[in-house]
């Protein structure tokens, strides 16, 4: 189960991947992570769907972290009378009455949305298709003039990106949904919707640190205040789709690229998602365009990459995991990745911790060291070292199962549950042991080793070692 390629794959389980034997086949393929979308499951599939990936993973004794992503608040239109055709130009109201929309007016069941609502803002309908522009904003309905035309039609999303409106990212919906993934133990909760901080932290509160919570940027207001959402997520997905309805399409990638490094200064993952290889939910292979979008978030260090429906619903699930594998892994290979990996190298903090895994990092590509090893309780340790982004592999040890299933959408990570232990001996052995047995060294190559006395005890990273394998055993 080595991975010859830092970057991590999430793949979405769901139609087209509901049973173990095609689990075990995307764990093969590539996938280091499962995400369950509890848009599109029922209490009784989630569990069947998690019980699926921990017989792979105990199959295959490798861990894999599970994603319970949160469906978040939905808004929409309400019922239409066939044929509606919004003209540019024209006047349209939209109303909390709940009759049957027409050419005039429709309903739109949400009073949050009018109590946001200001003249000037933009309502964007169907995915953006159809732009409407608020010119009369009030507590029970709202006129805009058709900016964008088109086919109205029952239950069409709404976004509203000018706003910050008034409800948690949170429906009573995701909190059962999180209430139940707490329960069987999903390793990461996504939380969509994000708008402010403060829904990052209302969630972190209920979760209470039983697993980590990926705040998904895909609303404007986000990014007024990303650097504070940063500061509390446990890490970030850049949710390209609504994110892409509520901008400009073309502000996307340097929004991405911008995420992306900020992960890397705060050391906290950043997983890029949506539409990455669209094509493969009909087609077994990819357009040039799909692989050049995946590889650009590689070169720009992207911790994981993410497949949606080309792996729970495409018709070829299995071949979009390995295709996004070998592009990963392609590009890691090339000097050019190299070389824009470093250039976004960031100061390291002024901790024991931080220093030890920059000198780690250093004194690798000094000494031609085959791995770093890093032995870690809570994962804090890994994920500095993974910050780093060394280019030789590092190796994880982790008494924790649980760490290490949380790790594994960090890049780089190679994951190993050892028993904890108990002197720098014992982690001598542990590290020369794993590092031969998973092929990333052999006898006479160089490890870098860093641990934490005394041992036992989170965040105490203080200790570095050169060992030479058969040397110091």
């Amino acid at each position: 189960m080595r991975r010859y390629r830092n970057t991590r794959v999430i793949a979405t389980l769901g139609p087209a991947s509901n049973d173990k034997e095609t689990v075990k086949k995307l764990a093969l393929a590539g996938a280091d992570v499962f995400r369950i979308n509890a848009s599109h499951g029922t209490p009784d599939e989630i569990r069947a769907r998690y019980a699926l990936i921990r017989d792979v993973e105990k199959e295959l004794d490798h861990p894999f972290g599970i994603l319970l992503d949160l469906q978040g608040p939905k808004l929409r239109i309400g019922k239409m009378n066939p044929g509606v055709i919004l003209k540019e130009g024209q006047e349209y109201t939209l109303d909390l009455t709940d009759e049957p929309g027409d050419g005039r007016r429709a309903p739109l069941p949400h009073p949050e949305i009018f109590a946001a609502l200001e003249p000037g803002a933009a309502l964007l309908i169907n995915d953006g298709k159809i732009r409407l522009e608020v010119t009369v904003a009030e507590p029970d309905r709202a006129v805009a003039k058709v900016i964008v035309g088109g086919e109205l039609t029952d239950r069409k999303g709404v976004n509203v990106p000018d706003v910050i409106l008034p409800v948690s990212a949170m429906t009573e919906k995701d909190r059962k949904d999180l209430e139940l993934g707490l329960e069987i133990g999903v390793d990461w909760i996504a939380l969509s919707f994000v708008q402010t901080p403060e829904d990052v932290r209302a969630v972190k509160e209920i979760v209470a640190g039983k697993a980590g919570v990926m705040a998904k940027i895909e609303k404007p207001a986000a990014l007024k205040r990303i650097h504070e959402i940063f500061d509390i997520a446990d890490a970030v997905m850049v949710a390209r789709g609504d994110l892409g309805v509520e901008l400009p399409p073309e502000d996307v990638p340097g929004i991405q690229k911008k995420l992306i490094y900020l992960g890397r200064f705060t050391g906290k993952p950043v997983v890029v998602a949506t539409q990455m290889l669209e094509s493969m939910i009909s087609a077994p292979v990819a357009t040039r365009a799909e692989v050049s979008d995946v590889a650009n978030a590689v070169y720009d260090g992207a911790d994981t990459v993410m497949l949606s429906a080309e792996s729970a619903a495409g018709k070829y699930p299995v071949e979009a995991v390995a295709t996004m594998h070998k592009i990963a892994q392609s590009a890691e290979k090339s000097a050019t990745y190299r070389a824009s990996i470093d250039a976004h190298r960031c100061p390291p903090e002024h901790t024991a911790s931080d220093a030890i895994t920059l000198a780690a990092r250093q004194v690798a590509e000094t000494v031609g060291a085959a791995a770093i090893v890093t032995f870690t309780s809570s994962g804090s340790t890994a994920l500095r070292a993974s910050r780093e982004r060394p280019c030789v592999p590092i190796i994880a040890l982790t008494p924790n199962l649980s760490v290490a299933r949380k790790l594994s959408l960090a890049w780089g990570l190679n994951l190993t549950v050892t028993p904890d232990a108990s002197n720098f001996a014992q982690t001598v052995r542990d590290s020369t042991l794993v590092a031969q047995a998973r092929e990333f060294a052999v006898p006479g190559d160089k490890l870098i080793i860093t641990a934490g006395v005394p041992f036992g005890q989170s965040g105490t990273t203080n200790t570095l070692r050169i060992a030479v394998i058969g040397a110091d055993q």
